[in-house]
């Protein structure tokens, strides 16, 4: 095969691709300032998405945290500084 036709197949497949996708990022951006809105359902989603999400992210939170001060510790105890994890 020739290796012009190569790279001219791959470029025109990039092109075609990334066409594709400012066409679909420009509808996008359309219609995300154009009614219908649906407030009810963008609410519920942000409750979902946000409120619902905290149990998770303190939970995640208390073992990062528990993780940290145990590093610490460790490192600490090598030069008898133990104090410094609170």
């Amino acid at each position: 095969m020739n290796v012009f036709a190569y790279v001219g197949r791959a470029t025109l497949a990039l092109s075609t691709e990334m066409g594709r996708l400012a066409l679909f990022l420009k509808n996008g951006m359309i219609h995300i300032v154009l009614p219908p809105y649906y407030l009810r359902l963008i609410l519920e989603q942000m409750v979902r998405i946000g409120y619902n999400s905290l149990p998770v992210v303190g939970l995640t939170a208390f073992f990062t945290g528990g993780v940290l001060a145990l590093q610490i510790y460790i490192g600490g105890s090598r030069f008898n500084a133990e104090s410094i994890v609170a």
